[in-house]
């Protein structure tokens, strides 16, 4: 275009689009200007830096806006993780429960932990010198567990000592009739997911307690041997419209009418809370079985407080 007297100019430069505006000159056009802009820094002595302080001021308004969504998504992603990062650490380590009164892990006498055989992962029948099979609807028990010392991540390794009691609530080892029985407990080692999976039956509701599931967490297999070396001891809460349906079969009578008399803020053990951090999540029926799953964050760095037993529990 062959520049005129009065064709606009920035920076002392002719517009070669003089009807459009000063960014939408071309890309030549933007280039020079822009290495003007660098030697003028240079002579200023303002440095890299400022020439790219400087190419941001060329943008336009839309450019300009575009960077500073940019920042700002950068510095809400940023925010996130960190949020996300607390939330981790500030898990809510699963309640302290006692033992109860039929642990079997040698802190009252009976010991099935130091039995060959209890690390498995199905638990329905006794093993050693019985393989009788306890009765009732199928259930798989899954347990993840979550190291809030490391930062809420999995607790791989871990050993997870579980046991419950029958169809008829009673308890292997201890209760009368099954006293020569070890079934419905076992041990499984956390993956690296910090899940451990267990095949049983669905527990009945003696009197005086809401159905339940104990567990107690070991730093590993080898240290399964000895009660004290618990990390953790607390007990699964069964949801009481599960409850319901499975009482409903054949083989749980009694629970029915055991279940009506109590509820799970009446409970000496979940009462405190409701069982809010310790009650399953269940999928499945009663033909097919069900799967109780619920994930336990453990605190390596607290004093663990199980211990005694709870009032009631089944007949001997």
């Amino acid at each position: 275009m062959t520049r005129t007297d009065d064709q606009p100019t920035y920076e002392g430069r002719p517009l070669p689009r003089p009807d459009d505006e000063v960014v939408d000159q071309g890309l030549a056009f933007d280039l020079g200007t822009l290495l003007d802009r660098r030697r003028m820094l240079a002579v200023l002595g303002i440095g890299a830096a400022g020439t790219a302080l400087a190419a941001c001021g060329a943008s336009t308004s839309s450019s300009g806006s575009t960077a500073t969504g940019s920042a700002t998504a950068s510095a809400s992603a940023t925010a996130s993780a960190t949020a996300s990062d607390a939330a981790d650490t500030s898990l809510t380590e699963i309640p302290d429960e006692t033992a109860g009164p039929y642990p079997g892990d040698g802190s009252n006498g009976a010991d099935v932990l130091e039995q060959s055989g209890v690390v498995r992962s199905d638990i329905r029948s006794s093993f050693g010198t019985s393989t009788t099979t306890a009765e009732g609807v199928p259930m798989t028990l899954r347990l993840t567990i979550l190291d809030v010392a490391a930062g809420g991540g999995p607790m791989t390794g871990a050993a997870v000592y579980v046991w419950h009691c029958d169809s008829q609530g009673r308890y292997s080892m201890y209760s009368d009739g099954v006293t020569q029985e070890n079934y419905l407990r076992g041990v499984q080692v956390t993956d690296d997911s910090g899940v451990v999976e267990f095949t049983s039956v669905f527990p009945a509701c003696y009197s005086g307690r809401w159905p339940h599931i104990h567990f107690e967490v070991y730093p590993d297999e080898a240290s399964i041997t000895d009660s004290t070396n618990a990390i953790a001891t607390s007990q699964v809460a069964l949801p009481k419209t599960t409850c319901d349906t499975v009482y409903a079969t054949s083989g749980y009578e009694q629970s029915v009418s055991n279940l009506a008399q109590i509820s799970l803020t009446s409970d000496n053990v979940f009462g405190d809370d409701g069982g809010v951090h310790q009650l399953g999540t269940v999928s499945g029926d009663t033909s097919s079985g069900y799967t109780v799953a619920l994930t336990a964050p453990v605190d390596t760095t607290t004093q663990p407080t199980g211990g005694g037993a709870p009032g009631g529990g089944p007949g001997h």
